[in-house]
């Protein structure tokens, strides 16, 4: 029971995470998604909202990565793949505690353009964020890896596609772009990546449920 709950964690982070983000990108004054990172809604009155939502979608990413190893076991991709998760849940964590400096007219009132002065707390979210996404990238290829090996090529094919997807965004983020496409394409594919953790632990807690009605059957009897 305990696994599936772990499972259950990682199929909710992507939904939450996006529901949450998508409703206050919309309801928040002055956020626009074409200028202002999402990590932006960390800041203000309502700040807490988006900290929070790091900090639990962090926390389902790691509950689903013991639930994963606790799945596979010694097989391929149980040891780095489930760990790579843990850390990349772990970045969320601390990009939710680390909150990342006002900028760029957000929250209102903010002038526009960098901070004059980047603050310690600002660069502990660039590092967790940082720190987290490759994991994931990581995580992507350790589990692709395992997908070829028993020839499941939709899910390898998955694997891969999310891997390079996000570190394209990744390194468009890091060039310090401000342009709406970078921007935007960044949060697509942070989304795009939590899509894939939730559709993993999606599938690991149907393997379970199938090998757990496995093993209840009753064993025939030799004469």
């Amino acid at each position: 029971m305990q696994t599936r709950a772990l499972l259950a964690s990682g199929i909710i982070a992507a939904p939450l995470f996006t529901v949450v983000a998508v409703i206050e990108m919309l309801t928040r004054p002055g956020f626009d998604l074409r200028r202002h990172d999402l990590s932006l809604l960390s800041n203000g009155d309502l700040g807490w909202i988006q900290i929070a939502s790091f900090v639990v979608t962090g926390l389902l990413a790691m509950a689903a990565a013991l639930g994963i190893r606790r799945v596979l076991g010694s097989s391929r991709g149980g040891t780095y793949g489930p760990l790579l998760l843990g850390i990349f849940g772990l970045g969320y964590v601390g990009a939710g505690l680390f909150v990342p400096d006002p900028m760029n007219g957000f929250p209102p009132g903010t002038p526009i353009g960098p901070p004059s002065s980047v603050s310690w707390h600002s660069w502990m979210h660039l590092v967790s964020g940082s720190l987290g996404f490759l994991a994931l990238i990581g995580a992507c290829f350790v589990f692709a890896g395992r997908f070829a090996t028993l020839g499941q090529r939709a899910w390898t094919a998955y694997s891969v596609i999310t891997g390079i997807v996000v570190l394209g965004a990744i390194a468009g983020i890091s060039s310090g772009s401000q342009q709406a496409g970078v921007i935007i394409a960044f949060f697509l594919a942070g989304v795009f990546g939590l899509a894939w953790v939730s559709a993993l632990s999606l599938r690991q807690l149907v393997e379970f449920r199938a090998s757990a009605v496995l093993e209840k059957r009753p064993q025939p009897h030799g004469p």
